[in-house]
């Protein structure tokens, strides 16, 4: 069971994701409608996750990010689920470059119409795992070609869905090849993303972010 806290503005989707974790058999310890609220909230409930939405009370910008990124310099490690209604490039950005690339996620609202692949992914950010909306990633790509310019097509079909927070199973099976070819391809990519890194470090990550990021070598302090 996962002890969660939820923000976001609106009443009638609050209570929904509300109704939707706990039919999961999650607890949402706090929802509120502010980005005030959502910081008080996780000084007073210490939860497993917090679930946010990018654009909050009161000047209805960037509140909801902002705060989850000012609650991850605080509590280093804390899973940070953010919504968004459209996609913005800067938002998942500065998400990402906020932590070092472990239990974080921005997702479109769209999402939680895919009950269980919305629930997934609430479990795999506040396992530790980067979940990147396949909309979101599909911008990015568009956007940063510069250090795709080192990838085959195939390796960036690989990276693009471990972006999406999928297995190496789930890769291959996607790309109708055995996990052994899915781990050449990962191989591949951290030689030509310049990702020399010991055994301790999580080198997926990393690859993920720098890929996303666009630009090898990713400094994730």
């Amino acid at each position: 069971m996962l002890r969660i806290v939820l923000a976001e503005d609106s009443v009638l989707l609050r209570e929904g994701l509300v109704g939707l974790m706990e039919r999961f058999g999650h607890r949402v310890v706090a929802a509120v409608g502010s980005a005030d609220e959502l910081t008080e909230a996780v000084a007073a409930h210490g939860p497993d996750i917090v679930v946010t939405d990018v654009r909050m009370p009161p000047g209805f910008s960037d509140e909801g990010l902002r705060a989850a990124i000012a609650l991850r310099r605080c509590r280093p490690g804390l899973p940070i689920l953010v919504l968004s209604q459209y996609i913005q490039r800067s938002y998942a950005e500065d998400l990402l470059d906020s932590s070092d690339g472990t239990g974080v996620g921005y997702l479109l609202k769209e999402r939680i119409g895919h009950v269980e692949e919305f629930v997934d992914a609430v479990h795999r950010v506040a396992e530790g795992g980067t979940v990147v909306d396949p909309e979101v990633v599909r911008q990015l790509i568009r956007h940063r070609r510069d250090p795709l310019a080192r990838l085959t097509a195939r390796e960036q079909e690989v990276l693009a869905l471990m972006a999406e927070g999928k297995s190496n199973a789930s890769i291959a099976a996607a790309m109708v090849v055995s996990e052994g070819t899915v781990s050449k391809h990962f191989g591949s990519i951290l030689t030509k993303l310049d990702l020399s890194l010991d055994d301790t470090t999580n080198r997926r990550v990393l690859a993920v972010l720098a890929y996303l990021r666009g630009r090898p070598g990713v400094d994730t302090a």
